[in-house]
């Protein structure tokens, strides 16, 4: 065997490594890329789920934008991620929706309204934000088979007050900056630059809680 043939043969022996081997994702860093909740407290705590809350606002462009991104990232998640949608509740019209949010959830047409509202409000322009009323609300529902008179009976209920609740207590705690924001676990606020480095961040939050670290 000649000099060049040796000198293919250790190229070919190294391709592999050159080609295929993938490069670790880049370490996130405290205070940069997420910033610690003191007293970390889940919003929906499950067994064995790692939860992913995404606080988020109808009325906020920026949810707009981000929410097909979302969408797709949490389509990719392993069964151990539980995703959960958290209306902002920073009062005035933010109440408002998040009300709306909630009885939509209990009146079973979240999931297929929720594209729909974003769509709504800063597309078709077709719901309003600035004094939107709860027979407004109950407008748009209706196209999903939801009664005016049994959202308005959703929208104005204890449970639903209940749940608003909760949501203004959790953003609070976490000390929201603004929307949309992501916590893991209760534990991480995640920051980013910007929607697809939040995500970056997100990934590898989930993998340190993945890994119990």
């Amino acid at each position: 065997m000649n000099r060049l043939s040796r000198l293919l043969l250790c190229l070919l022996a190294l391709l592999p490594l050159s080609t295929f081997a993938q490069p670790k994702p880049a370490a996130v860093v405290e205070g940069e890329d997420y910033t610690v909740i003191a007293a970390a407290k889940p919003f929906a705590p499950l067994a064995g789920k790692i939860e992913v809350v995404e606080l988020f606002g109808y009325p906020c462009p920026h949810c707009a934008h981000f929410e097909p991104l979302f969408e797709e990232w949490t389509a990719k998640q392993g069964k151990d991620v539980r995703v959960t949608l958290v209306p902002a509740a920073f009062g005035g019209l933010w109440d408002n929706f998040a009300s709306a949010f909630y009885a939509a959830q209990q009146l079973g047409v979240q999931n297929r309204s929720h594209h729909a509202m974003f769509e709504a409000i800063h597309d078709k322009r077709s719901v309003p934000t600035q004094n939107v009323a709860p027979q407004e609300l109950a407008a748009f529902y209706a196209a999903y088979g939801v009664k005016p008179q049994d959202f308005i009976a959703a929208y104005e209920s204890p449970q639903v007050a209940a749940q608003v609740k909760a949501a203004r207590d959790f953003a609070l705690h976490a000390d929201i900056p603004g929307t949309p924001a992501l916590v893991v676990n209760g534990t991480y606020l995640v920051r980013g630059k910007n929607f697809q480095d939040m995500l970056r961040i997100t990934d590898a939050l989930v993998a340190r809680a993945r890994a119990g670290k």
